[in-house]
């Protein structure tokens, strides 16, 4: 029995032509949702325009009873984000979920690292999902509903040769924290993604799919993160502005913490107080998940605000 169901739902899934976001597509599609797979086509590093994989994953999700159509428009552009929407309203007239998993990848470090390298990971992971988003924005109001997820990477942590990479899927954080906020009284909802899975970008198969001969493949299949994609983009989900992983049969939170830290009280801190309580600041002991920044705030500066002892004892 199918308890998550999406009848009646229209979603757009970005590059959804190969890998991942085909899984996410062909998934929701297989849930009842009405799908827009939108694909530019282009090489892995983003150049070039085919039609192919849209078109294609199309066909297969017609062909197992679902209902989609391909839309090649660029994600990077305001033009291509609002497009794409376009397109979901003029074939199914509604839109209810996004998800944006266009991305491309060409690895460089500090210090070959070029600008232009860093501009067109930006161009397409941060600014692509924002133009999406911001298109789709005013339909998810008027209609008090939306899901959005958006797709970052456990690259940001860090690795020596993805430098614009890491910055553009860590930018994704603060686009969904703040969109977050935006949409809670409209019923919508922003959540992140960070997959774990053996694709393109990772040097396995274009396609991403699990019924592949390389063990790699199996492992760490593209079908094994669209579950925790489809959960976040159902009418269901209870989270708001958290980022998931998901990959090779494992599901976590990933989140930004902080450390209660050392409070100095006596003056002016020098830097020989930061250096001689460098322990404290460090100590994860008691950390704590900040929702917003203003909760951080709140929590950051509450010595400020707390009564002193002597205005307790007066």
């Amino acid at each position: 029995m199918n308890d998550f169901r999406f009848d009646g739902r229209v979603a757009i899934v970005t590059g959804a032509g190969r890998g991942i976001g085909r899984a996410h597509a062909r998934l929701l599609a297989e849930r009842g949702a009405k799908v827009v797979v939108n694909d530019l086509g282009g090489s892995m590093e983003g150049d070039g325009v085919d039609a192919a994989p849209a078109q294609a994953v199309v066909k297969e999700i017609v062909a197992a009873g679902g209902d989609a159509v391909a839309d090649i428009n660029d994600v990077s552009t305001q033009e291509g984000g609002q497009a794409i929407v376009d397109t979901a309203l003029e074939n199914f007239g509604r839109v209810d979920i996004v998800v944006n998993n266009a991305g491309i990848i060409k690895y460089a470090g500090l210090p070959e690292v070029d600008l232009d390298n860093l501009w067109r990971h930006l161009a397409v992971h941060l600014i692509g999902a924002f133009n999406t988003t911001r298109a789709v924005w005013p339909h998810f109001v008027d209609q008090g509903y939306g899901r959005v997820v958006l797709t970052t990477s456990s690259g940001l942590l860090g690795l020596g040769n993805n430098l614009s990479y890491a910055t553009a899927k860590a930018g994704l954080v603060g686009l969904a924290r703040s969109a977050k906020l935006a949409g809670e009284a409209h019923g919508i909802k922003v959540n992140l993604i960070a997959p774990a899975a053996y694709t393109r970008m990772a040097g396995g198969d274009p396609l991403g799919s699990a019924a592949e001969t390389s063990p790699e493949q199996r492992f760490m299949s593209s079908e094994a993160v669209a579950p925790m994609v489809a959960f976040l983009a159902h009418e269901s989900c209870p989270v708001n502005g958290e980022i998931y992983t998901a990959g090779a049969g494992r599901f976590a939170r990933l989140f930004i913490a902080s450390t209660e830290g050392y409070l100095h009280h006596d003056g002016m801190p020098t830097i020989e107080d930061v250096s001689g309580n460098w322990d404290a600041i460090n100590d994860e002991t008691g950390y704590y998940v900040p929702s917003d920044l203003m909760a951080w705030s709140g929590s950051f500066l509450k010595h400020q605000f707390a009564p002193s002892a002597d205005a307790a004892s007066s």
